[in-house]
């Protein structure tokens, strides 16, 4: 068996042909999911990036415990269980998250891994002093706030608004590509050919493909911005803050084309692949997965990005097309139960007949490939520190705590590190050994106070203060455009979160923190 799962980052489910969507042509996605089954109600499991990827790996939710932050010792990784049962993998990424210190074991987790260079504030020259001046003729300084930069001197982090120091990284990566084949999703194709060139006869293996695009910012080749130009002639706008939407509709609608040319680059080089499939047969005795760890908001509902808002579908509602050899008959078929995140990993030691940890709690797929199965009646997905989200596949809600600051969390980590930086002396010096959870293998954790600024939100220097729980109808109000008050649904909601909590073995603070009830009963234990 031979597996290539591919992963995009911050693909909308909406830009996709086959899910609806009419502002992108996708002509490759959408013939992918002729050849394939399509799962409507596909839903994220922790957020954002690297906490997507904990999820993809362990099989289970990790918002629980902690926040952003490298595979645990304990964890179960698919990568490395697949490894241990003869199955070669093998990581091919543009992903710069997984090399710093938040992001570590992921890609160690494979028998081999290559690492292209280039995308987001990963700059592909060393520039002790760039042109600053030249880059504020260029870049609008509401996306890239070149303001808050030092006038004079080398730019440091010592000296430099974080912010403003990663989207100059940015402009300077930007101002390098020059030809098409130097964009790291090419490259990141042309890695995944020369691999099955050399493997495609072999048997046994996995093949994880993963574009950062269509990631912020949005950067394509210009023969794609040329076809979706919206006409805008101001200065460059192409990473939303995330932040409400103040813009102009002739800017929406500038940001919007330059998302768009990044989706229309992502199908055509996926579509690359579709022709290698066919031109060597592989759709014979390989399977091929297609996903994204979370979607982006594009002003819907006044707001850019993701993160601090509620999850809204946008958000939280992604695709997951899935093509496997011996499941040729069902084609083009569509699967209305629920899915998560957290269902990949079980689905791909299924695939390979490898034995499922105890400790997953997603469910593997595989079985829905030929019929449409309920496995669950809701799902919850969130990010530490923010609100935590459950739909039933009719209603989704989204439950933020009095406590927006998280004052009161504790993270729980053998690998203190957040997103770029170790975690710093104050919180290890709070630091103090917690038992042992269900799932480490009877390891304790250190147990650390929350400083708010390290939450997903506070790295960026915003709070939650902006946001309030809020219950929509998805199948009435797809577009959650009306909020609606329904006191038996949040109860039931209610009551259902702190169940996922307690299949989670969640410390007990989270449940006061939101508020529910904790079950008397382990779940693991009825």
């Amino acid at each position: 068996m031979k597996t290539v799962f591919v992963l995009f980052d911050s693909l909308n489910r909406l830009a996709l042909g086959s899910y609806g969507g009419t502002s992108v042509a996708t002509p490759n996605f959408d013939r992918f999911a002729r050849k394939s089954v399509t799962f409507d109600k596909h839903y994220v499991g922790s957020l954002p990036c690297m906490p997507a990827r904990r999820d993809m790996h362990t099989g289970r939710l990790n918002f629980t415990h902690r926040n952003w932050g490298p595979l645990e010792p304990f964890d179960e990784s698919f990568a490395r269980i697949l490894s241990k049962n003869s199955v070669y993998t093998h990581l091919i990424s543009d992903h710069l998250h997984y090399f710093e210190n938040g992001g570590w074991g992921y890609a160690n987790a494979f028998d081999s891994w290559d690492f292209i260079r280039g995308q987001e504030y990963d700059a592909l020259k060393v520039m002790v002093r760039p042109p600053i001046e030249r880059y504020r003729d260029h870049f609008d300084e509401r996306h890239y706030p070149f303001h808050n930069l030092p006038e004079q001197g080398s730019i440091t982090r010592g000296n430099s608004d974080k912010t403003s120091l990663k989207r100059l990284r940015g402009a300077i990566t930007e101002d390098a590509l020059k030809e098409e084949e130097d964009f790291p999703t090419a490259k990141c194709f042309e890695k995944a050919f020369e691999f099955l060139d050399t493997n495609r006869e072999q048997d046994d293996w996995f093949l994880q493909l993963e574009c950062f695009d269509p990631h912020e910012p949005f950067v394509a080749p210009e023969r794609f911005k040329e076809a979706y130009d919206a006409g805008y002639n101001g200065k460059i706008l192409n990473w939303p803050l995330y932040e409400k939407n103040c813009n102009s509709p002739e800017e929406i609608a500038a940001i919007r084309g330059n998302y768009a040319a990044l989706v229309a680059m992502c199908d055509e080089y996926f579509g690359k692949l579709l022709n290698y499939f066919d031109e060597y047969d592989l759709w014979g005795d390989t399977a091929l997965v297609l996903t994204t760890d979370h979607g982006f908001l594009l002003s819907e509902h006044d707001w850019w990005a993701k993160n601090r808002m509620p999850y809204y579908e946008e958000i939280s509602h992604i695709p997951l097309i899935v093509y496997h050899p011996s499941h040729k008959k069902y084609c083009g078929e569509r699967r209305k139960s629920l899915t998560q995140t957290t269902d990949l990993m079980p689905t791909f030691l299924d695939f390979h007949k490898c034995e499922i940890p105890k400790t997953v709690t997603g469910h593997s797929i595989f079985p829905k490939l030929s019929r449409d199965e309920k496995t669950r009646d809701s799902q919850i997905f969130g990010m530490f520190g923010g609100p935590v989200g459950i739909t039933d596949g009719i209603y989704t809600y989204y439950r933020y705590p009095e406590d927006l600051a998280g004052k009161n969390l504790h993270l729980y980590t053998l690998m203190p590190a957040h997103m770029i930086d170790l975690f710093d002396i104050g919180e290890l010096q709070s630091s103090e050994l917690a038992p042992p959870f269900d799932f480490t293998k009877g390891a304790p954790t250190l147990r650390m106070k929350l400083d708010p600024k390290n939450t997903q939100v506070g790295q960026d220097g915003d709070t939650l203060e902006d946001c309030e729980t809020t219950l929509y109808n998805i199948e009435t109000d797809p577009k959650q455009e009306t909020p609606i008050d329904e006191p038996d649904v949040e109860n039931r909601f209610a009551l259902e979160i702190a169940r996922y909590f307690a299949e989670h073995d969640a410390p007990s603070e989270l449940f006061k923190h939101f508020d529910v009830v904790q079950p008397n009963v382990a779940i693991a234990g009825e």
